[in-house]
């Protein structure tokens, strides 16, 4: 038997690659070490947060799953951000890391068109120019038209705990060797990086009445667009504490015991997610850090420490933890470490995340150099759908920059690569006025649609739900609100000065403290949340999105300009020496993507433009 796809790997990236290739009706196998392991929160029991909560929206949008997980599963969710603009919104929800591994399962399960096989992946089937299928630790070969590598931090990986090295995946998990040095073998830039995760500890040794409690909302906030609120889920509190100078002291005392600074460590970690004993060096001036102490299952006695990532020796971390307030007497389940790995330099794969190198062979998740669940879950979502429909002989879905966050991670790694475990940020996207949390939905659910992966009943929810929000900005322009008593006594309670004539609904929002409140109770409550959270925050900020996206459509002409394959740049004058060697390396597909590689100069923008337009390379199309 041949597959369609296999998968190796069953974490965020996997599970979402899985389900999209199965439910786009193509036979697939996912191979994984340990089933019970599949979806597991090895570090943060989190998902969400800038940037990161929308990319869980956009994922439900096009018909994948994590956003319909996450909430099933949540133990605690409020809305970041929600003071500031709408471009940083973004939801983040404590995740119950033991219940939503078994719900993730059970979904897979239940899936038709998915296998599942509890086994490693030794290495893979290929001429050294397409890839064929997979070959099992066990000797078992599986063929298939299309692989997707989603193997996390497991290839090579080791775990480090001061001088301590142990050949480890997280967790105690078995790492990988096969796929690494295939890789190597076959010509990839594999790179070496790091990450890590704090201690747990024990609930019931930590001292509270010294910590601030930081609950959720009470509002019941969804990730996905089905909306539906798990009344059961308890909401768990979570705490914030700090280190301070004695903290800090210790650990200047004792960096040279740290994997980092004692000479273990030979990947690069990541830059916005550091260990404290980085902070305490990058950061001397500042007195403290924050703290979090966060929940990690109702099932469970143990308790995440946000912010104390470490791989300084296990003595070490009980002398460090026990100065932080409330945790004098900490009692540590299990100690900190810190995580090496390979991966793959990014720059050499194609935007539909194919490697350039080996034909049918795609690659998501941490192997791409990137953190994050959330990151992992979405390129794993676009790479089994452009498996799936390289399969099927169609062009591949390729997100651009101003419509979806999902567009613009796979973009900054294909186009710019990374030295450093990636981290999706509000400020890497140019375009983050027209990517917020509220219009995920607007932005991607026709794609979902087209390609298979969102039915019929939710995509004509969908109509009727656009279809309404224009309705509401019809009315809203034409419904005028009188400058009698009732309505100035009204706006006064709202603390908003008086009207003295006749004004629509519309530009009343244009005043800041008029809100969402203020519009049901001129237009009634027959209209959705959603719509009334969109039309507000459109009225508020239309200026400012209309511009940007007069901007985005500036860009999407140089995205329209197709470059081809058989360029030679060698013969393209007048490019400046950096900017043809970085475009012979990473042979962009358009000149949008172009014009973003690091050395590719506007001049050099402006001469390959006039070259591709004087039809010099007619012939070749």
């Amino acid at each position: 038997m041949i597959y369609d796809g296999i998968i190796v790997g069953g974490g965020h990236a996997g599970i979402e690659a899985a389900l999209a290739m199965a439910r786009m009706g193509n036979r697939t196998i996912l191979i994984t070490g340990n089933l019970s392991k599949v979806a597991s929160l090895p570090c943060n029991p989190s998902i969400g947060g800038p940037a990161k909560g929308i990319v869980v929206r956009e994922i439900d949008a096009l018909g994948g799953q994590m956003a319909k997980s996450a909430d099933q599963g949540q133990i605690q969710i409020k809305m970041l951000n929600a003071s500031k603009g709408p471009a940083v919104r973004a939801l983040r929800a404590q995740i119950d890391k033991i219940k939503y591994p078994k719900i993730m399962l059970e979904v897979l399960k239940n899936t038709e068109n998915l296998d599942l096989k509890e086994d490693l992946v030794e290495s893979l089937i290929t001429d050294g120019t397409n890839v064929f299928g997979v070959i099992l630790q066990s000797g078992e070969q599986i063929l298939s038209k299309t692989v997707i590598l989603t193997t996390g931090t497991y290839l090579n990986s080791s775990i480090l705990i001061g001088k301590e090295r142990t050949p480890s995946g997280p967790s105690g998990e078995p790492t990988t060797y096969g796929i690494s040095q295939q890789l190597k073998d076959l010509g990839f830039d594999v790179v070496r990086l790091k990450t890590g995760t704090p201690p747990r500890i024990a609930k019931d040794s930590i001292d509270i009445t010294k910590m601030a409690p930081q609950p959720g909302d009470k509002d019941q906030q969804t990730f996905s667009y089905d909306n539906i609120y798990y009344d059961e889920n308890p909401q768990e509190l979570c705490y914030l504490t700090h280190t301070n100078l004695k903290t800090h002291g210790i650990i200047n005392l004792h960096l040279d015991e740290s994997a980092m600074y004692g000479g273990v460590v030979e990947g690069v970690g990541p830059r916005y997610c550091p260990s404290i004993e980085d902070k305490v060096v990058r950061f001397f001036d500042k007195q403290r850090h924050q703290v979090f102490i966060e929940p990690e299952s109702v099932e469970l006695d143990e308790l995440y420490v946000q912010g104390l990532s470490t791989s300084m020796p296990k003595e070490v971390q009980e002398e460090f933890l026990r100065t932080v307030p409330g945790l004098e007497n900490v009692r540590i389940i299990r100690y900190a470490y810190a995580i090496e790995y390979d991966a793959i330099n990014p720059i050499q794969l194609n935007p539909s995340l194919e490697t350039k190198k080996i034909k049918n062979l795609f690659c998501a998740g941490q192997i791409n150099g990137t953190s994050g669940y959330e990151e992992a879950a979405g390129q794993g979502l676009m790479a089994g759908i452009n498996a799936s429909l390289k399969i099927h002989g169609k062009d591949p879905l390729i997100l651009h920059r101003h419509e979806a966050y999902i567009g613009v991670l796979i973009d900054d790694l294909v186009t710019k690569g990374t030295v450093e475990p990636y981290r999706l940020l509000t400020s890497r996207a140019e375009h983050r006025l027209l990517l917020r949390h509220d219009n995920a939905e607007l932005r991607l659910r026709e794609y979902g649609y087209k390609i298979g992966l969102v039915d019929e009943k939710t995509y004509q929810k969908f109509i009727e739900k656009k279809s309404q929000y224009q309705d509401l900005i019809d009315k809203a322009r034409s419904i005028k609100i009188l400058p009698n008593a009732k309505n100035n006594k009204y706006l006064e309670s709202r603390s908003s000065a008086q009207i003295y004539e006749s004004i629509s609904v519309y530009d009343l929002l244009k005043r800041p403290e008029i809100n969402q409140e203020d519009v049901r109770y001129f237009m009634g409550n027959e209209y959705s949340i959603d719509s009334i959270e969109q039309l507000e925050i459109y009225v508020k900020y239309e200026g400012y999105i209309q511009k940007a996206q007069r901007e985005a459509e500036k860009m999407i002409r140089l995205e329209d300009k197709i470059i081809p394959e058989s360029i030679d740049y060698k013969l393209v004058r007048n490019i400046s020496s950096e900017g043809r060697e970085k475009l012979l390396k990473i042979q962009p597909k358009t000149l949008g993507q172009a014009s973003r590689i690091s050395g590719v100069n506007p001049a050099d923008i402006s001469v390959l433009l006039i070259y591709l337009e004087s039809g010099a390379l007619k012939h070749e199309f």
